[in-house]
């Protein structure tokens, strides 16, 4: 008789994993994730939080980083890029705050900005010039074994030796 029903293809499907909480964090989100401070110009990660509906974006945006573009009572403005066939669009989305956490991905070059401002600061002090940019490790000094030749083991194969008994 063939397919009698049809697929389903809501605004939520295939999320069945995606979306799943993990063991033991069910349930709504605590007070702390409400009063976390955002700015324009601050990297964010959309992680969706399947206990609250609201403000929930799409399943494609879920473990993305942006950019705030702009904050209201309970949403943030998210700037993404989206990769869509050889060109890259930036897609700006409202996600509730309840979607959304601070992200890590600039901690390290913030760190080194500091670090290289007060190499810098230093070496002005001192009159000499430093550089700051970041050289790549580079080949392993060399090193020279030295061993008897007791020491040496040299290891072959044993020739095959043909057996007729």
């Amino acid at each position: 008789m063939g397919k009698l029903h049809t697929i389903s293809r809501g605004y939520r499907h295939g999320t069945r994993n995606k979306f799943a909480k993990k063991y033991r964090t069910k349930g709504m989100p605590g007070t702390s994730r409400y009063m976390a401070t955002f700015k324009r110009g601050d990297y964010v990660d959309i992680v969706v939080d399947s206990s609250v509906q609201s403000g929930m974006p799409f399943s494609f945006y879920h473990g993305r980083t942006g950019i705030v573009f702009n904050v209201n009572r309970n949403a943030l403005g998210v700037e993404i890029t989206k990769v869509v066939g050889n060109r890259q669009l930036r897609k700006r989305l409202h996600v509730n705050i309840a979607h959304v956490r601070k992200s890590r991905c600039n901690e390290g070059f913030l760190k080194r900005v500091k670090e290289n401002d007060q190499k810098k600061r230093d070496a002005k002090l001192q009159g000499e010039s430093v550089s700051v940019k970041r050289q790549p490790e580079g080949p392993k000094d060399m090193k020279i074994v030295k061993a008897t030749e007791d020491d040496v083991e040299v290891l072959a194969p044993l020739p095959f030796i043909e057996n007729y008994f």
